[in-house]
């Protein structure tokens, strides 16, 4: 038996009765190939929803007081911060110097690395120079490449035996640990798409853009046949080419890679970062005090591993935070 046919009567284009009509659709042939798109979608903007402009070059902002972090760091949408340790060290690890501050506290304090520098030295380190203040969570940036349960790769200008170290049962806290310059470039983020480029030892890189965070190794890409980015825009590029060279090597690596990630801004860091006179068209200088914000920012991303402290329970990261990490 054949069911009636229910479009029967219906003008051409029309929904048969009951049912809704279907939204409209606009077609447009794109290189050969035929994409149907919702009519509305393509609709022009409404003011409210006009993206900001963004200007040809950005400014360099004030340097905030350290003892403001806390209160600015933590997204409010953020359901890992309820969870969250009260009070933080951050801890944040450089080829020269680490340098730590905590909540509530407004001065960093610092000592040398160096070559020699291992992970239990870390420890004992940071445990002294945070000897009269309170804490119970613990945020490690660290100058390489960041898994599950830590480092996963040795650091080119510090001591052996960072893959596979305990740092949570080292420190008896809970601590989470990611890319020295993702850190950074988290307490840097002002929305948008954003490039963080570090100038220190080597050169650091990350990428936060559609609410997520990538951390990059941009320094490992050539600038010419011989020598890569770390290599020229590095401490040991600036010492060998001088200062007038190295930085005309800043000026050029900024502007392709900002255009190559098709950037929003650029936010250019590091212990070096002092040393450019003349920012790029989009760039603007960061600053230290970013690394600490982004230490506190950390634990409001519930898609961080937890390295728990020895009998606890590491909690395991999902994605259902505002900012992700890749």
């Amino acid at each position: 038996m054949t069911s009636p046919d229910t479009n029967a009567g219906a003008p051409p284009g029309e929904a048969p009765a009951g049912e809704a009509a279907p939204a409209p659709v606009l077609t447009i042939d794109v290189g050969g190939a035929t994409v149907a798109t919702p009519a509305e979608a393509l609709a022009p903007p409404s003011p409210a929803s006009k993206p900001a402009e963004v200007a040809p070059a950005a400014e360099a902002k004030a340097e905030p007081s350290a003892d403001t972090l806390a209160a600015e760091a933590t997204p409010a949408e953020s359901s890992a911060a309820k969870s969250a340790p009260t009070s933080i060290l951050v801890i944040d690890i450089g080829g020269t110097k680490v340098k730590v501050l905590a909540t509530g506290q407004t001065e960093p304090r610092k000592a040398p690395s160096g070559k020699d520098f291992t992970p239990s030295r870390l420890v004992e380190t940071a445990r002294e120079l945070a000897r009269d203040w309170e804490y119970d969570g613990i945020s490690i940036g660290y100058p390489g490449m960041v898994g599950a349960q830590g480092p996963r790769s040795e650091p080119g200008n510090l001591g052996p035996g960072w893959v596979g170290f305990d740092f949570a049962a080292a420190f008896g806290k809970p601590v989470k640990m990611v890319n020295d310059a993702a850190m950074q470039a988290l307490g840097s983020y002002e929305g948008g798409r954003m490039l963080f480029l570090g100038l220190g030892t080597g050169l650091g890189s990350s990428l936060i853009a559609g609410n997520v965070i990538v951390p990059l190794e941009l320094g490992r890409l050539p600038y010419d046949g011989e020598r890569t980015l770390s290599e020229v825009l590095g401490r040991r590029g600036m010492e060998r080419n001088g200062k007038s060279e190295w930085r005309k090597a800043v000026t050029r690596v900024v502007i392709a890679l900002m255009g190559a990630f098709v950037a929003d801004y650029v936010v250019i860091g590091g212990g070096n970062a002092k040393q450019v006179k003349e920012l790029p068209p989009g760039a603007r200088l960061g600053h230290n005090l970013t690394a600490f914000r982004g230490g506190i920012r950390l634990w409001s991303l519930e898609d961080i591993w937890v390295l728990a402290a020895y009998g606890g329970e590491s909690s395991h990261p999902t994605a259902k935070e505002a900012l992700r990490m890749l």
